[in-house]
């Protein structure tokens, strides 16, 4: 089963973020109702390896926390391929992805090594963008690096399954984890 832990994020943002989607110029937009910050992607794991992350998960403590998404970007090293709004550097959230990626190695998953990047993805580009598209995502990025989006409060997460189809990811909540 293909799986991920995340923040689910609130209907305010995600009208926002649904809002600058409608900007963006190129690329395929993920569903609004799929938008959320990843803790952890765990890839593929036996019912057995999530069913032991779920009691780990389970035993995670932490205070609510407020974050703000904040600037946006793209990944991709030669082409953009994915385009993110960021989230504005907050310890907590910091903290909670440490313990949840702890979690996941109690559990016996083994997670890929990378530095984390909070952000919410808004948008999957093609391979190849045409000249005058690439230049229409840079000035997308550059007039709306400053969006307004009100502060959000996280008091807790979630355990996501994700089946992957034609028309994009379906991510159905398989655990919730209040603070």
């Amino acid at each position: 089963m293909r799986a991920f832990v995340a923040i689910d994020l609130p209907e305010i943002v995600r009208d926002v973020l649904e809002d600058l989607q409608d900007r963006i110029p190129a690329g395929r937009l993920l569903d609004p109702d799929t938008l959320h910050l990843t803790l952890a992607f765990l890839d593929e794991q036996s019912q057995e390896l999530l069913e032991q992350l779920h009691d780990d998960l389970s035993s995670i403590r932490a205070l609510p926390f407020e974050v703000q998404l904040r600037g946006l970007g793209t990944f991709g090293t030669r082409a953009p391929r994915v385009v993110w709004a960021g989230i504005e550097t907050q310890p907590a959230l910091t903290a909670l992805h440490e313990k949840v990626r702890g979690a996941a190695r109690l559990a016996g998953i083994e997670l890929r090594r990378e530095r984390y990047r909070p952000h919410v993805t808004l948008a999957r580009l093609p391979d190849r963008l045409e000249p005058g598209d690439l230049e229409k995502l840079r000035n997308f990025l550059e007039r709306w690096q400053n969006f307004p989006c009100p502060p959000f409060e996280v008091a807790g997460f979630t355990l996501f399954q994700s089946i992957l189809t034609p028309d994009g990811a379906i991510h159905d909540p398989l655990a919730e984890y209040p603070f």
